[in-house]
């Protein structure tokens, strides 16, 4: 086993990790678990301090969606009983926008099911997202599906300052996944938002039946991607999903998949996103000291940990939230 510090100051200074060092994190024995979060979080100490950027979701369109991805409760594949509707109106996006200021969120996420947006959506995010600048200076971040140049050209003008289009899993695993769209498509609607000027996040799902050396090409390809903001989410498996059942992770792996994105991408914002409370569990303190973002409240179609609980970790840790200066400026 690597001497996790010493490997940490070298991240620091520069070292891009070998597979085999990155093998070894995943396979870190338990008892040097502590050492190796020590490690990663000397680098995020290195970038982040301790402050920790809080990130909320608005479904703002929910099933209805023609692609076939294994863990989706929204999938045209899925049975699950999800709520279907399609794209809500400005004012009810503005509204979420207004919630999100009061709990203090930096980054407000317009998030809708889809292969890709209509005309007649990007028309309403883009109408919702000039009124939420000039009301409330939030960070928006839009996840619409696989985006065209032009379209990405008009959420980039209209204020959008970050992209979310997750890359999911491996290139190589990506066809047991889903086989509606490719790997390649997900990583040009990634590269088409780079091109119009709009921060790019894109991430994974961990626990979807995947190798370690998937999970370790997952850390690599997004660092080549140069993505700003890396969620990590663990799959929370939905009944009526292709991964109905799925159950292959625990809390101390979770935390060794957080390390090591944290130690292959130490400049990168690493957020925990889905699934942490059911996968992390008692220890969703602990990813913390990788991580420097969560999201919360609600997910798409599942429940997070109440509000109070996330802001009383916080607090507990020691840690200050990022909350932008611009932003609580804003009347």
């Amino acid at each position: 086993m690597p001497n996790w510090l010493e490997l940490a100051d070298r991240v620091i200074e520069g070292y891009e990790l070998t597979d085999e060092e990155a093998q070894a994190i995943l396979d870190c024995p338990d008892e040097e678990l502590l050492l190796l979060m020590q490690g990663a979080y000397n680098i995020r100490r290195t970038y982040y301090g301790n402050k920790v950027k809080l990130n909320m979701i608005i479904n703002a369109k929910s099933g209805l969606c023609p692609e076939n991805c294994g863990y989706c409760s929204q999938s045209a594949v899925s049975t699950a009983p999800v709520k279907t509707y399609k794209m809500v109106d400005k004012e009810t996006l503005i509204r979420g926008a207004e919630e999100a200021y009061r709990m203090r969120i930096g980054t407000y996420c317009i998030v809708a099911s889809g292969r890709g947006p209509s005309e007649k959506e990007i028309d309403t995010v883009v109408s919702a997202v000039k009124e939420i600048k000039e009301r409330f200076g939030l960070k928006i971040c839009a996840c619409l599906g696989i985006l065209k140049p032009e379209q990405a050209a008009r959420l980039k003008e209209a204020g959008v300052d970050r992209y979310n289009h997750n890359i999911n899993t491996s290139k190589e695993h990506h066809p047991n996944i889903t086989t509606s769209h490719t790997y390649d498509d997900r990583v040009r609607t990634v590269e088409t938002v780079k091109q119009a000027g709009i921060s790019p996040c894109s991430g994974v799902i961990i626990g979807m039946k995947e190798t370690k050396q998937d999970v370790i090409n997952m850390a690599r390809s997004l660092r080549i991607l140069d993505a700003d903001s890396i969620p990590i989410n663990f799959l929370h498996a939905i009944d009526g999903t292709p991964l109905e059942g799925t159950n292959e992770l625990d809390p101390r792996y979770c935390l060794k998949v957080l390390a090591l994105f944290r130690y292959m991408n130490p400049t990168k914002e690493i957020r925990i996103a889905g699934g942490r409370e059911v996968n992390l569990r008692s220890l969703q303190p602990l990813g913390l000291y990788a991580a420097n973002s969560i999201f919360v409240g609600d997910y798409l179609t599942t429940a997070g940990q109440e509000k109070s609980e996330d802001y009383r970790m916080l607090e507990d840790l020691g840690f200050e939230i990022d909350f932008a200066e611009e932003q609580q400026a804003v009347c």
